[in-house]
């Protein structure tokens, strides 16, 4: 047998000898320019990478927490701009206001020496400058008699007295804790059925509603007293906002007053009296 090797036989390589790739054929495109091949990135594009893996969390960014709080900003003025908007055609000042048989004035607290504060007195000199002038007949003044030493109604009555009201013609509720007590007790407990509501004018909205959803032909009478008690007056309309969700509850369900009771004659007794 030849030890010739065979034109089919093929060529003996050493072992550490490299084996170069094969290069793929080159297309022919008919110009002389030698076309480089296209190279495979060894790794997938930066965009993909950064991926995030499907159902991870994100925090929300700028645009989705400013869209919350504007949400929560307008939802939290809905119940203010509602009372005020429902009672618009009902709101009037001093000069204006139309005859009511009774004023309802709301307390507003007492100084030191148990007279009443300057927003109070303001109310107060409304009420007897309208029963003056005959566009009321009586006064009830509301406010909170809930300890001993202090008590709103009875200084009330006093102040009124200086001013000209007689005594006969004022009645007083010694458990007008707030603005809806006064009035659902003015209604159920003193019979009002129509009255003007004296306060000032960032209370008034609030004031005139919910005496309306008590049940009283409700005209409120407005103070304004940002001239004279002006920072108080600034924080009277900020506190309104708040004040308008538990307004928005009492006017929808109308609970009962933490005291109720029978009813009292006193209201018709001073309508009745002589002026």
């Amino acid at each position: 047998m030849s030890n010739e090797p065979s034109e089919y036989a093929e060529p003996s390589r050493r072992p550490d000898a490299a084996v170069a790739p094969e290069e793929a054929p080159v297309p022919d495109t008919g110009s002389d320019t030698p076309t480089v091949p296209t190279a495979v990135p060894p790794h997938p594009p930066a965009a993909a990478s950064r991926r995030r893996p499907a159902g991870r969390w994100r925090p929300p960014g700028v645009r989705a927490w400013s869209l919350l709080l504007l949400v929560a900003a307008v939802a939290g003025l809905v119940p203010y701009a509602w009372l005020n908007a429902t009672t618009l055609d009902q709101r009037t000042g001093a000069a204006e206001a139309r005859h009511r048989p009774v004023a309802i004035v709301l307390g507003a607290g007492l100084r030191d020496d148990g007279t009443p504060t300057t927003l109070l007195a303001r109310r107060l000199d409304i009420a007897a400058r309208l029963y003056r002038a005959k566009l009321v007949d009586a006064v009830l003044v509301s406010g909170d008699n809930s300890v001993a030493a202090y008590n709103e109604p009875d200084a009330m009555r006093d102040y009124l007295a200086a001013a000209g009201v007689p005594r006969r013609k004022v009645v007083a509720d010694y458990a007008g804790f707030s603005t809806w007590e006064t009035c659902t007790r003015a209604r159920r407990i003193f019979g009002v059925e129509a009255a003007s509501v004296v306060t000032q004018n960032f209370h008034l909205p609030r004031a005139v509603a919910l005496c309306s959803r008590a049940g009283i032909d409700t005209r409120g009478v407005g103070d304004s007293s940002y001239s004279v008690r002006t920072t108080a007056t600034v924080y009277g309309y900020v506190r309104e906002v708040p004040a308008a969700f538990p307004a928005l509850y009492q006017a929808l369900l109308r609970p009962d007053p933490q005291f109720l009771g029978p009813g009292e004659p006193d209201v018709r007794e001073a309508l009745a009296a002589p002026r």
